[in-house]
């Protein structure tokens, strides 16, 4: 339970943090993306302030061994970079140029009741399924 409350709130801050910063606007996303037309810095400036922010915490969590709930640090895992992760890269990036949309912000935009986080949210889905599917039959 307790694990849960801290997902909770670790996502309700994530949350307020992208729609206090405009990252759930997807014209300022595009804006970062056109650095030949109407470039807008303040998506890094939000990276880097994350950064700022998150790095102290993940190096105390690494000291410290264990969760917040106790909970043993799981192995990091092995840093390969193999041809199903480059090719999944750049199809969440191509998404999210096309989109101007990350799953968070997706997400978060469900509030405002507009139908275009909904049909991008179906179609992330749907494409999460169909890698699983193909993957599925590689291993085959």
């Amino acid at each position: 339970m307790k694990a849960i409350l801290h997902g909770a709130i670790a996502g309700a801050l994530f949350g307020l943090g992208l729609a206090v910063s405009g990252m759930t606007n997807p014209d300022k996303v595009l804006n970062f993306l056109d650095v030949a037309g109407h470039w807008d810095p303040s998506l890094a400036l939000v990276m880097g302030g994350a950064l700022a922010v998150a790095l102290p915490g993940f190096a105390w969590t690494r000291r410290r061994g264990r969760t917040l709930s106790g909970a043993p640090l799981p192995a990091p895992p092995v840093p390969t970079i193999d041809r199903r992760l480059l090719i999944g890269s750049g199809l969440f990036g191509i998404g999210w140029g096309i989109a101007g949309y990350c799953p968070g912000p997706a997400l978060a935009n469900l509030a405002h009741g507009s139908l275009e986080p909904v049909v991008f949210i179906i179609a992330m889905l749907a494409g999460s399924q169909l890698a699983r599917m193909a993957a599925g039959r590689s291993r085959a």
